[in-house]
């Protein structure tokens, strides 16, 4: 009976918490070049730094889907921000942000893995964002057409920087998402070349785990390396939860997930081990019950980091960058911001799903990366 009654009582949480959270999205609406954008959070000056409107926007955009009954906007705002977005598109395909020069980004020492990762992680949310505005079909990400032909897949596979799992299981995955958007090609033979590309993909991850942690990466003996390890492998299994095809030692990975204390970290951190745990519980008893008791104790935490403008903050204390703009954006942690408001839902939300099978509610991304979930 305590069980059921606290297991209530969470419910009520986060039904509180998700109210909040949308009154903060509401709140951080601004016009921007003539359409109603989102900030990212209330410290975003978007005359100092206009790009910073697009990360605003799809962050708060794709949260809204999550965790609204529906987009809570009338329709010719919705069109408005599609046609807002569209414009920012690049020939290639892809997006970049307004104002963000190549020389103040850092990810990797060879420029080109920078501007590869940045575009990579920007075009895959902003997709997620025309996603989540009803905009079908999505536009196709004509610069992952390069890498479709086996052979120069895989020369950028054996490019993969392993002492970095983290960081590649980004790249991994955002280029998996646009093979995924590429088998809707209305080419034949781009369809027909994306899902070979995406098979073979997979099948090297079959091949290369490791079979002691069930991740990818150099370092997995330290707890920093296989903290990074872990991280960059949720992005990773995607693919594999996407395509319905078992992952390999899974249940390692649930083992080690589960040695990880059920608290607040990071923005990032946090989602990753609740990915791995939700959707473990839904493919197979093993540790259920602990998996259950693990991610009761983690939803308890989050509720309790809420802000109280309703909104999330990535980390408690520090300055928060946009990823790899290192000498751009910067704004202090501990505030509330888009990333960490859409993060944190998306480990609710998972949290919600396992907890309150009868609750469906929410509206994950179809778009592998963060915020996919095949079992919403």
């Amino acid at each position: 009976m305590r069980t059921r009654t606290v297991s209530n009582a969470l419910a009520n949480d986060i039904h509180r918490a998700r109210a909040a959270s949308l009154d903060w999205i509401t709140s951080m609406a601004t016009e921007h070049e003539g359409t109603m954008i989102w900030r990212e959070s209330k410290s975003t000056d978007l005359v100092a730094f206009p790009g910073m409107a697009l990360p605003g926007t799809y962050n708060n955009a794709m949260c809204l889907r999550l965790i609204g009954d529906r987009m809570d906007i009338n329709p010719s705002r919705q069109q408005a921000l599609i046609d807002w977005i569209m414009r920012q598109r690049r020939t290639d395909g892809s997006w970049w942000l307004q104002g963000m020069r190549e020389s103040d980004t850092y990810k990797k020492p060879d420029p080109v893995e920078t501007r590869s990762y940045l575009t990579g992680h920007i075009t895959n949310y902003t997709l997620g964002a025309l996603e989540a505005l009803c905009r079908h079909p999505l536009p196709q990400p004509i610069f992952a057409q390069a890498l479709l032909d086996i052979e120069p897949l895989r020369n950028w596979m054996d490019r993969r920087d392993w002492d970095d799992p983290w960081q590649e299981g980004n790249n991994i995955v955002n280029l998996a998402s646009f093979f995924l958007v590429l088998m809707d090609s209305t080419d034949p033979k781009v369809a027909t070349q994306a899902r070979v590309a995406l098979e073979w993909m997979l099948k090297w991850h079959e091949s290369e785990t490791n079979p002691e942690t069930g991740f990818w990466g150099n370092d997995q003996v330290s707890s920093r390396g296989l903290l990074h390890a872990m991280a960059g492998a949720t992005h990773n299994f995607h693919i594999f939860f996407r395509l319905g095809r078992p992952v390999p030692n899974f249940e390692k990975s649930v083992d080690y997930c589960l040695t990880q204390p059920p608290q607040v970290v990071s923005a990032c951190i946090d989602a990753d081990l609740v990915d791995i745990l939700s959707n473990a519980a839904f493919l197979s008893d093993y540790r259920k019950n602990e998996i259950t008791d693990w991610l009761t104790e983690i939803a308890s935490a989050l509720v309790a980091f809420q802000n109280q403008d309703g909104g999330f903050a990535d980390q408690s204390a520090g300055i928060r960058r946009f990823d790899g703009w290192v000498g751009g954006y910067e704004e202090p942690q501990g505030i509330s911001c888009g990333f960490g408001t859409f993060f944190r839902w998306i480990a609710l939300a998972m949290i919600s799903r396992v907890l309150y099978r009868d609750n469906h509610s929410w509206t994950f991304r179809k778009m592998i990366g963060l915020g996919y979930f095949k079992h919403g």
